[in-house]
């Protein structure tokens, strides 16, 4: 390629850049508009209470950043099923309260039926706020088809 070549492209690369909106070239996300709704499904299928922590900082945090608006769901299955336990909840105050407040402000909280089978589990062990679903990977699925952005939490 020829100097001149060169010289040509690098000013078209240039000209091309300054005419790019200052938000193109900005390292700020760009922020959703009030009218705008987003919808989130959270898969967690993994075990323990640090971890389920960590996975409801992630939903936390995102329904932070996107708006009160956004549609979310946590649908857990395997191992992730026990972040919904009444029993887990009542061994640790911190992960109850995370999960209160966020099905209080809208929150779906999902168990998966088919774990709870092969777990010997019924609705009555699950925290109140928690709904169930035939099958946690297929509920994803379904969400997936509907809009949904997947988020997987944890391991």
């Amino acid at each position: 390629m020829t100097t001149l070549m060169k010289n040509m492209l690098q000013t078209i690369a240039l000209a091309t850049l300054t005419l790019l909106p200052p938000t193109a070239m900005s390292a700020e996300p760009e922020k959703p508009s009030a009218d705008q709704t987003h919808k989130v499904v959270f898969e967690v299928s993994i075990d323990g209470v640090e971890k389920w922590q960590g996975a409801l900082r992630n939903v936390e945090n995102t329904r932070k950043e996107l708006g009160a608006g956004t549609k979310m769901e946590v649908v857990t299955h395997g191992k992730g099923v026990g972040m919904l336990l009444a029993k887990t909840s009542a061994d640790n105050a911190e992960l109850k309260a995370k999960l209160e407040k966020l099905s209080a402000d809208g929150v779906v909280f999902a168990a998966c039926e088919n774990t709870m089978k092969r777990e010997k589990l019924e609705k009555k062990d699950l925290v109140g706020l928690s709904t169930t679903v035939p099958s946690g990977v297929s509920e994803v699925v379904r969400k997936q088809a509907a809009g949904y952005a997947y988020i997987k939490s944890g391991g």
